[in-house]
This record gives C-alpha cells, structure tokens and sequence, in this order.
C-alpha cells in the first residue's frame, strides 16, 4: 500500500519557455514509494517538466516542494545538498562520452563528498553490478556499448548516492522489445527492494501497464488527470481515449529479477 505522503508537491506551476508557455497552473503530487508515470502528446513538457522539478529550469511562478521543501526558496548549497537526495537518468544515459562506465559512475561520488580512491571504486562496482551489467562493463566506454547496457550505465549513475527518488526520462526509448521489457523489471525491481520512489516521464505502453502505481496525463497544459491505469483507461478526454484505445488489457505477472 503506497504512502500518502507528497514527496513532491507541485503547486500552480506555470513554466514558460521564451515565449511559449509550456505549463500553466499546473499541479501534481507524488507519494513516497510509487512509481508515477507521466504521458502526454507531444509538445506537452514532459521533459519539461522533469526538469523543472529536479531544478535545472526556473518556473516563471508556482511552488515546487520536494521533502517538504520549497525548492525555489533555497539557498545553493541547500539545493545542492537536497539533490543528493535524488538520482536522474536522461535520455540515453547522458554518459560522458570520454569516460568509461566505473568513471562515469565515480564522477557523482568525487563530486559530492570527499572519499578514499578504493572507496569510490568500490562502491561504483557495487552500484553497476546492482543494475545487472558485467563487471568489465565498467572499463568500457559509452560507444562500446549496447543501448540498453548504457540506459544501465545512466542507471548505476543515478543510484550511486543511494537517493530517495529517481526520475527518469523515457528510459525504454530506442531499445527493442526484449531489452525494454528487461529494463522495466529491473527498474521495478530496484523500487521494491531499495524503497525507492520513481517518476518516469514515458511513451511506452508496455512500460504503464508492467510498472507505474499511478499516471499523470499532461494535456493542455495542466496535468489533466492522475489515477491507477484500470481507472486512467476510463476517463472521457479525447486525448486518453485516443491513446489508449486498441491496447489490449493483460494481466501482469508479479515481476521479480535475481542480478546477484
């Protein structure tokens, strides 16, 4: 049973981008230990979004409350010091291209605390066999590898500091089937055993249906709807309908993944 605590709390937020208005009065809430998905048509922010919540784009007004917390209202150092307390995947990984995996994933740790050179090292290795690569993945550099072996990498990366919450952003896209799916039961995997709370911005329907707890529609600029998918699949928007009519309801089965 999910928490009803708001981890995050989104409240009237209006984001314009230029001159474009990209959210406005838009709300959202997420409860500890959910997996939220968010969806919605093109051009609705999802990214957007995302990143504004995470602090990497300033609101034009609005509250964004994340622990309880006023993000706009914090010095930075008390934002950077609450954002070690959540972890990002982007698209692709976003690895630095230059840097093998181990590094890529030793780059958080060297920049947020002050820590032994065995310690990081270890404690990378620990995090990218957590996301089930190999250990020689470690050596390797981003070009080396496969799509989904990267979106692993992008998710050692975005555990190493333990955090409390993960976002990410359409970690499914570009992989195949087979790979996706994989994917999915590790992320759902990581969010029971870790306790972790999860809001990934998504297209992929395989991905609503196997993992998210709740989903957040953005339509005209507002999220329009939050709710479970049996409840989601329902609603009367057009936009909703549209997108999830002809998707074949399934029963999924409990999701488990072994990776020691």
């Amino acid at each position: 049973m999910l928490s009803k605590e708001h981890i995050i709390d989104v409240q009237n937020l209006t984001t314009r981008l230029g001159e474009h208005t990209i959210h406005e009065h838009l709300n959202l809430t997420v409860q500890r230990g959910e997996i939220l998905g968010i969806v919605g048509g093109s051009g609705t922010g999802k990214s957007v979004l995302m990143k504004t919540i995470i602090g990497l784009i300033k609101p034009s007004s609005g509250h964004i409350r994340v622990f309880g917390q006023d993000i706009s209202a914090l010095s930075e150092s008390k934002r950077q010091a609450i954002g070690k307390r959540w972890g990002v995947l982007f698209q692709d990984g976003a690895l630095f291209s230059s840097l093998t995996v181990a590094q890529n994933v030793e780059a958080v740790l060297r920049e947020a605390y002050a820590l032994p050179r065995d310690l990081v090292s270890e404690l990378a290795s620990l995090k990218i066999k957590m996301v089930g690569l190999p250990t020689e993945a470690g050596d390797k550099f981003p070009s080396e590898l496969s799509g989904g072996m990267r979106k692993r990498a992008g998710l050692a990366r975005a555990l190493v500091l333990d955090p409390e919450i993960v976002f990410l952003d359409e970690p499914t896209a570009g992989l195949d089937p087979i790979a996706a799916a994989a994917l999915d039961e590790l992320i759902q995997y990581l969010q029971k055993t870790l306790g972790l709370t999860v809001l990934i911005v998504t297209h992929d329907l395989d991905s609503l249906y196997a993992i998210c707890d709740r989903i957040a529609v953005l339509a005209e600029k507002q999220v329009l709807v939050t709710a479970p998918l049996d409840e989601l699949v329902k609603h009367p928007h057009p936009w909703i309908q549209a997108y999830f009519h002809g998707v074949r309801t399934r029963e999924q089965e409990p999701l488990s993944m072994d990776i020691n």
